[in-house]
């Protein structure tokens, strides 16, 4: 015990736990203020680009900022990403993300891939865009050596909008914006049609917290497109309680050394076996989430499951593996057709 208290005494006079103390009291009045970016773009909003009087035909039109895909017309098919809680901004993916929706492009050539949803801005917004801690968000992310430890700052924000987007309160605003976002972008990619000849098929693929976000934008997606709406989830974590009750399946892809995918587990209540009467639940008993061991990954790096590493003595990298798994879904097939 003495040894102990002289540490703490030590890290008193050092001023290190007085720095750890600041963070943690800066990090609650972060949270505290964190809601206030949603209810400022909830109030600059009409009722029309709100969703609740929405059209498509009229609010739809091409972006410049995503690039045109050069594909037949026969697209029926968009797979949506929405990235984790480590990144910066919509247009900084990584080669193993970037790897894996260029492949998941050329095997399918009916889908198209949006890459340009970050799903932690609500605007849609880089952290380096126009924010007044902009140039807090850019030093972390650039930081090297020690200071590579900074870019934990990126991932702290970013869960508040994780958390932000599992709130009863200010949830279905935040959902509804990104829900927004995602037909605008689905929209500049590839043109949607305003009166489709046949059904659509949207995936979700997130990862971390992405799926929290995606979950909470389909009951959105849903009431406006005419879409069938699958959620691949690799590593994914979320509450169990929006989206399950109108998308088609939601996958859960698993890696053996992922112990971060456990937690959501044990947070939300939601997810817990003997809530039965919770959306999560129900969606198990009736058979549309699946959860599929993907092997090895971890949740993140190299070794994770957008890792361009690979695997052991194999030539097989973790990037590849998990593609391999998603490629094995049956959401690519005719037998999910209405």
């Amino acid at each position: 015990m003495r040894r102990i208290g002289g540490q703490i005494l030590l890290l008193l006079q050092s001023g290190t736990l007085k720095l750890l103390v600041f963070a943690g009291i800066i990090l609650l009045a972060w949270g505290t203020v964190a809601p206030v970016g949603t209810l400022v773009w909830w109030l600059s909003q009409s009722s029309e680009s709100l969703g609740i009087k929405k059209n498509l035909a009229k609010n739809l039109s091409r972006d410049s900022r995503s690039p045109k895909v050069d594909k037949s017309e026969n697209i029926d098919c968009y797979i949506v990403f929405l990235p984790g809680v480590g990144d910066f901004s919509a247009n900084q993916l990584t080669p193993g993300e970037e790897f894996f929706l260029h492949k998941l492009e050329q095997i399918h050539r009916n889908c198209v891939a949006v890459r340009d949803v970050f799903p932690y801005s609500i605007a849609n917004e880089s952290l380096g865009g126009r924010r007044l801690l902009a140039p807090l968000w850019s030093a972390a992310e650039k930081a090297d050596g020690w200071f590579s430890n900074t870019d934990i700052l990126i991932k702290i924000r970013n869960l508040w909008r994780f958390a932000i987007s599992a709130d009863e309160r200010y949830g279905h605003i935040y959902n509804l914006g990104i829900a927004d976002v995602i037909v605008n972008r689905m929209n500049a990619v590839h043109p949607l049609s305003k009166r489709p000849k046949q059904g659509l098929k949207l995936i979700l693929v997130g990862t971390s917290g992405g799926v929290q976000v995606a979950l909470g934008a389909a009951p959105y997606l849903d009431r406006w497109l005419n879409a069938q709406l699958f959620v691949v989830s690799i590593g994914g974590d979320f509450d169990g309680e929006e989206g399950f009750e109108v998308v088609e399946h939601v996958y859960q892809l698993v890696g053996r050394r992922d112990w971060i995918e456990d937690l959501s587990q044990i947070v939300f209540a939601s997810r817990w076996p003997i809530t039965v009467g919770s959306p999560f639940n129900q969606a198990r008993r009736q058979g549309r989430y699946t959860v599929v061991k993907t092997g090895p990954h971890a949740h993140s790096g190299s070794q994770g499951y957008f890792g361009t590493t690979t695997i052991g003595q194999s030539q097989t990298t973790y990037v590849e593996l998990t593609l391999k798994k998603v490629n094995q879904l049956p959401i690519w097939s005719n037998q999910n057709q209405k």
